[in-house]
């Protein structure tokens, strides 16, 4: 697997938040749903985008933006409007004193505004669930990802236009399937560009050292590792190997092996229905009570917690 791939092996929407938002100035949303990951893309008009640190940023007509959470952002026609709505978690949306406003601006299937006819159109795709989109891209983004029109071309943006708007069996399910073919296309254009600060161990992968340890240990999570035997999987001393990976990943290499392998039970957690148990062998773990050990450790709740109501 190469390095791009290997962070785009992630985004897998669920039931994921998509909406044609359409809207006449003055108009301005506060978006404080907590999502980890969310896609803009303007089809008419303008918008920008005002994060809760850093300059704002205009997107026009075929521009995209990728905004990485949870902190709150406000989308509006320009940096200096005041909210008038406030979108929270699962869709919810209220003015700012908190009176409801879904169902008096809802315009139809997944289309909503304070204008049916308004001058500007944005599709929004929201992933909803930390779950769906891997530890390891959300640590490769900036908080907020911005490309013009001609940075990145997807074919698919059209149709999945069209598709938002109908209501059929088996729509929400393909729905996903495109949003996350349109995120790739959109991350795969911005990893290519100078500017995307890719983490340290997507750069060491194209080390002679630290490149044949990081495919290993992503090729076989389950294996017990020792910092010695990726050194000689990389054919180099041990102590050469372990002066080398901090250097160009940031972090010791069991560390990151353990950061990986939390990362993949996360994903089999939200993705399967394998137990517990099951899941920390596949991973390296010897059992669930190791694993959720190390999980509850890292991320501060239990797999059982973080799977929810499921098979345990």
């Amino acid at each position: 697997m190469d390095a791009l791939a290997g962070l785009l092996d992630g985004p897998r929407a669920r039931d994921a938040f998509l909406l044609q938002m359409v809207m006449e100035p003055p108009w301005s949303v506060r978006v404080e749903d907590e999502a980890p990951l969310t896609l803009l893309c303007v089809t008419s008009g303008e918008a920008w985008i005002v994060p809760g640190s850093g300059a704002p940023v205009r997107l026009l007509v075929d521009e995209v933006a990728i905004v990485r959470g949870p902190a709150p952002y406000t989308v509006a026609d320009s940096p200096t409007t005041v909210p008038q709505v406030v979108a929270g978690p699962g869709g919810t949306c209220h003015d700012p004193l908190g009176a409801p406003l879904m169902r008096s601006m809802g315009q139809g299937v997944r289309r909503w505004g304070n204008d049916p006819d308004g001058s500007t159109e944005v599709y929004i795709g929201t992933y909803a669930m930390r779950g769906e989109v891997s530890g390891r891209l959300l640590d490769a983004l900036p908080g907020l990802v911005h490309l013009s029109a001609d940075a990145w071309q997807c074919p698919l943006m059209p149709f999945l236009r069209e598709e938002m708007g109908r209501d059929e069996p088996g729509q929400r399910a393909m729905l996903d399937r495109m949003l996350d073919l349109v995120l790739i296309t959109a991350l795969r254009s911005w990893f290519a560009r100078p500017e995307a600060d890719t983490p340290g161990w997507y750069r060491a992968l194209g080390d002679p050292v630290v490149g044949p340890a990081l495919r290993l240990m992503r090729e076989a999570p389950a294996h017990p590792w020792t910092v010695a035997s990726l050194a000689a999987g990389a054919g180099v001393s041990r102590a050469g190997f372990a002066r080398r990976f901090p250097e160009l990943v940031g972090e010791p290499p069991m560390s990151w092996l353990t950061r990986h392998r939390l990362d993949l039970a996360a994903d089999l957690l939200r993705e399967t229905d394998a137990t517990v148990d099951a899941v920390a062998r596949r991973v390296g773990y010897s059992g669930s009570f190791a694993l959720s050990a190390a999980f509850k450790r890292v991320r501060g709740v239990s797999p059982q917690e973080y799977r929810g109501p499921r098979r345990v």
